[in-house]
């Protein structure tokens, strides 16, 4: 049953069952094989000590023969023998000074050709002892133990040998390693059973996870996974859920973001053929219709070059191709010219755009033209959402080593809901207005890439404050010209 369930397996649970199983495995058989070595040792060990005891027993009462002829000797031992009381479970022995069997407890002598290393053993030992565990001519295991008696001369008087089947013992040591082999199989059944149930409840959240990722790779964004444990695997899921969100978010805002960069490139383009096309037809009859269409052609064409300027710039941003041409640059300069450039847009649209020039600010270490897009795109967005009669205010000044430019507006502000996403690219809070939705992320880019920071603090229908924040230029600062990749 195992085998078969391991068999229908795949991929890491099949990998998992077998290395785990299999290890388990050898280390079983690794761990019965010492078992049955220890036990088997043991129950040998308890036999030899058994069969020392007895043949030091009888070494002992038959000491006093060895001062005594070989007739009584030989007479005793026979007596002995005859009504030796354990006949049934070992073997009795003795041998005469010449080496020969006298008489045996079975009633007849072994055959000679029977192995009886522990009697050569014992001849030759200082004690007179010797021990061996072997095999019979036919097969049977056995031990013996052979003790020698010796006179007061040291001759040789006789021998007394005790031999012992192994047989029952072998069964008892096979009885023993086939319960732990029992054992044993038993528990890897039950860890292949929890393992394969717990290999089940990790894999199939993981299957489930891997066919909605699937799905969301081939654009199903609406694709979710349902968890069923709060433990990683449910944190894996929640991230997924989120991603998935996150991806299905920005792919609408992609999506919105190609529709508004259509119609801002459609924009200029449709104005700069109508008038074009007006003023071929004009001709110069009509030099008060020809200056006003080269100047909205000319108009057109520097918002489209912004707009294509903007999308490089956002191209480099996301390859991470944005470079800087860091020098020492009078901010506040810069500052000014920004302000001054949508002067004139201002009083047109019947909006006050107010700024509080500071005396002096420290230099900084910046890129001139990168800066000014940041401050461009902030006032443009100023003017962009705040109504006809509104106020932009426009403030700098310096302190703790910051320069920090603040641009205030009382416009329709940003609802909170949205604040937390309008410097991220494509994200546009308010789709009336024109825009590429990419300004503020481009910002907010440049902002950091010069050490510095871009704080939007907004409330709906009250207004929105842009606060920028750059170091000043280290008195032990670099001056010269270089270059800072993003």
């Amino acid at each position: 049953m195992a085998a078969g369930k391991i068999s229908n397996m795949k991929g890491i649970a099949r990998r998992w069952l077998l290395n785990s199983v299999g290890m388990i495995l050898l280390l079983l058989i690794i761990l019965v094989g010492i078992l049955s070595l220890v036990i088997r040792g043991s129950i040998y060990s308890g036999i030899q000590a058994s069969l020392d005891g007895r043949s030091g027993e009888l070494t002992n009462v038959f000491a006093d023969y060895g001062r005594r002829s070989p007739a009584e000797f030989n007479a005793v031992a026979r007596a002995y023998v005859e009504n030796f009381p354990e006949k049934e479970s070992m073997e009795l022995m003795v041998f005469n000074s010449s080496g020969k069997i006298l008489i045996t407890s079975i009633g007849f002598a072994p055959d000679q050709t029977q192995p009886m290393p522990d009697y050569q053993l014992a001849l030759s030992d200082v004690e007179g002892y010797g021990t061996w565990t072997g095999s019979l001519t036919s097969g049977e295991k056995v031990m013996a133990v052979t003790r020698v008696i010796r006179n007061n001369n040291g001759s040789l008087v006789g021998a007394i040998r005790y031999v012992v089947s192994l047989e029952e013992a072998d069964k008892r040591v096979l009885s023993v390693i086939g319960m732990l082999a029992g054992g044993g199989m038993l528990v890897i059944l039950l860890i292949f059973t929890s393992s394969y149930f717990f290999l089940k409840s990790i894999l199939n959240p993981i299957r489930q996870i891997g066919a909605t990722a699937r799905r969301i790779a081939q654009g199903d964004f609406e694709a979710r996974i349902q968890k069923s444990n709060d433990d990683e695997l449910g944190a894996l899921c929640d991230t997924i859920n989120d991603m998935a969100v996150e991806l299905g978010t920005a792919e609408r805002m992609k999506n919105d973001f190609i529709s508004s960069v259509s119609h801002e490139l459609r924009t200029p383009l449709t104005a700069i053929k109508g008038w074009a096309e007006t003023i071929v037809e004009v001709g110069g009859t009509d030099q008060a219709t020809f200056s006003r269409g080269m100047g909205i052609i000319i108009r057109e064409s520097e918002r489209l070059s912004g707009i294509v300027e903007e999308l490089l710039d956002f191209s480099r941003m996301q390859s991470g191709r944005m470079s800087l041409t860091m020098e020492k640059i009078d901010i506040l300069a810069e500052l000014g010219e920004a302000v001054y450039m949508f002067s004139d847009r201002a009083r047109s649209e019947n909006k006050f755009l107010l700024y509080d020039e500071p005396a002096m600010l420290s230099p900084v270490l910046g890129d001139i033209n990168r800066l000014r897009q940041v401050f461009v795109n902030i006032i443009d967005n100023a003017l962009k959402y705040t109504e006809e009669g509104g106020t932009i205010s426009v403030a700098a000044q310096e302190e703790d080593g910051l320069i920090r430019v603040t641009i205030t507006d009382n416009g329709c502000g940003i609802p909170a809901e949205h604040l937390p996403n309008v410097k991220k690219k494509f994200y546009k809070a308010n789709q009336t207005i024109r825009g590429s939705g990419i300004g503020l992320a481009l910002a907010d880019e440049i902002m950091r890439l010069h050490n510095g920071s871009l704080e939007i603090e907004s409330h709906e229908n009250i207004g929105t404050a842009v606060t920028i924040t750059i170091p000043v230029l280290s008195e032990t600062g670099d001056e010269r010209k270089q270059e800072i990749h993003a």
